[in-house]
């Protein structure tokens, strides 16, 4: 394995000579001596020398002996250090990244997103975000479930409303997946419980602060289930997971940003739609953002909670794979998670017999032979079954604070933006 030590581990090495490597953070350089800061992965470091400095973002290697000092990053720098450039940058960065704010507009961000992202406050977010999925990925495991990795490129663009990518595959038509949705039902006819992580593709026109072309999609689907009720218990397992795995993981970057990470209550509250028209006073097939940040504010306030399950949605805003609800057939066994103000999840139990599946495409007006390959499975029997898909986007957005969820995406691509 390679002898560096990271700059966070300083102080493990009192009194020996190590080497540390990363980028010049900052160098500042007075009559004698002269500072160099170094940013590696787990964060800054310091040595003190008598030399001349490379530019800032250049590339180095440092071989010193581990000091105490109080005025250095982490109480520790290196003295007598011998500096090895690794190499040097060609340009300055976009903006001063060793600024301890961001004076870059998100543009300019975007636009130098290789070199932006070095900034410590603009790291923080996808720091946070990579905790979530750890989490996500070991409280799904710890309950049995499988990881799958669907196709991204489909023969079909029948799954939902919104518009979808096409693309020419080999001559013939084909399509950028927006949903992993039909692939993890069939696979929870192979596995009984699954997840996965990956990109999902939405064409929709919204030029919004919430919406991108592509996002990270956080899918699961769980079978034998008795109905909607048994996913939003794992749903709300996966969410402490990924909370505690935020605390665990990312504790500097939660600390840097100030984010506030919410605790999940026990038994996550929820009201029926319904009842969330009551409420509100409105009295539309589906809940505005405005009905959804009151719905958030009514919960936090009268529930304690910064999570609110809304259950029960019309089943002509569902999809048609929907479970209705036996009780009120026109309602679904559907629900969404509210947090802080924002639809984050949207999930709920599916239909699990051939011939619903056939009742329900032809009240829609649909014909069967577009999802022949999606109905494989129902043919052959399936338990009952449910799932719910989480954006990882919204998800790191809110807990961070952040403005607009471009803030917390990396490359993101949006109606105006395919590169860098």
């Amino acid at each position: 394995m390679i002898s560096r030590v990271m700059s966070a581990e300083l102080a493990e090495h009192a009194g020996q000579r190590v080497t540390i490597a990363g980028w010049v953070h900052r160098r500042r350089q007075l009559k004698s001596l002269s500072f160099l800061v170094v940013r590696d992965r787990t964060g800054l470091a310091q040595a003190v020398t008598g030399a001349g400095l490379p530019p800032e973002e250049s590339v180095v290697e440092v071989t010193g002996t581990v000091t105490a000092s109080a005025q250095a990053p982490g109480g520790f720098e290196l003295v007598s250090p011998e500096i090895e450039v690794l190499s040097e940058p060609s340009a300055p960065p976009p903006f001063d990244l060793y600024r301890p704010v961001v004076t870059a507009t998100l543009p300019t961000i975007l636009d130098h997103a290789p070199a932006a992202l070095r900034h410590p406050l603009l790291r923080a977010p996808l720091e946070i975000s990579a905790a979530s999925v750890a989490g996500f990925r070991q409280a799904l495991d710890r309950l049995g479930f499988t990881e799958v990795h669907t196709p991204k490129i489909v023969a079909s663009a029948t799954e939902s409303g919104a518009n979808v990518f096409g693309i020419d595959y080999f001559g013939r038509p084909a399509y950028l997946a927006q949903s992993p949705q039909f692939y993890k039902q069939a696979m929870a006819g192979v596995f009984e419980r699954v997840y996965e992580v990956g990109p999902v593709f939405r064409a929709e026109p919204h030029d919004t602060v919430r919406h991108l072309a592509q996002y990270t999609s956080l899918d699961a689907e769980l079978g034998f289930i008795r109905d909607h009720r048994d996913v939003m218990a794992v749903l709300r397992e996966a969410v402490a997971g990924m909370l505690e795995s935020v605390r665990r993981r990312a504790a500097h970057a939660v600390e840097l940003l100030g984010a506030a990470l919410p605790e999940v209550p026990a038994e996550i509250p929820a009201v029926h739609f319904t009842e969330a028209q009551r409420l509100t006073g409105e009295d539309e097939p589906d809940l505005s953002p405005a009905q959804e940040r009151w719905l958030s504010e009514w919960a936090l306030r009268e529930r304690g909670s910064e999570f609110l399950f809304v259950t029960g949605y019309p089943m002509s805003k569902r999809p048609f794979y929907t479970h209705p609800d036996p009780a009120r057939p026109g309602y679904s066994n559907g629900f969404d998670l509210l947090f802080r103000g924002l639809e984050l999840v949207t999930g709920g139990q599916r239909l699990h017999r051939y011939e619903d599946y056939l009742e329900a495409l032809a009240a829609r007006g649909e014909g069967v032979r577009a999802y022949e390959g999606y109905l494989q499975a129902f043919r052959y029997g399936m338990p009952p079954h449910g799932g719910f898909a989480l954006g990882l986007e919204r998800w790191t957005a809110r807990l961070t604070g952040a403005a607009n969820i471009r803030q917390t995406t990396a490359f993101p691509r949006d109606l105006h933006r395919l590169s860098p």
